[in-house]
């Protein structure tokens, strides 16, 4: 039965697996109002990392919700982009990189150390989770991109 899932989840893409977890609800509106939804369901193929809504709940009273007010759209857009890296890349193709390249354009730090897996200090709790365009690995925090002068 679980096999079956997983070819299951590897049918669907990336925003379609999200939906097929709970654990995703806020991750799934924030892509929504960042107008990123039609580039994660799209051929091209990305590897994400997913923070849970329990990640995005430890974030600083107040951040999500101004995130999430259309002023707000392209600052969203470029948190979000910062948890994507294009290509489809396992966690045994990410614990051989010093750094990931976001979409974002920033450079994230990736640390292996005694079977854990990070990438810019949020630890990877689930890896591997395939979908028809890319793969999905989940995070236990939000990474927040630095802020860069105007």
């Amino acid at each position: 039965m679980e096999m079956q899932r997983k070819e299951e989840l590897a049918q669907r893409n990336l925003l379609g697996t999200l939906r097929s977890n709970s654990t995703f609800r806020t991750l799934l509106n924030a892509i929504d109002k960042a107008g990123l939804a039609a580039s994660l369901t799209g051929t091209e193929q990305y590897t994400l990392f997913a923070p849970t809504d329990e990640a995005f709940s430890a974030l600083p009273a107040g951040t999500l919700e101004r995130l999430l007010e259309p002023a707000h759209k392209d600052e969203l857009a470029s948190l979000i982009n910062y948890h994507v890296v294009t290509g489809r890349k396992t966690t045994t193709d990410v614990g051989k990189w010093k750094s990931a390249r976001t979409l974002q354009g920033q450079n994230a730090p990736v640390e292996a150390t005694e079977g854990t897996l990070s990438i810019g200090g949020a630890q990877i709790t689930q890896s591997d989770i395939m979908a028809k365009n890319g793969v999905i690995h989940v995070i236990d925090k939000v990474n927040i991109p630095e802020a860069r002068p105007h």
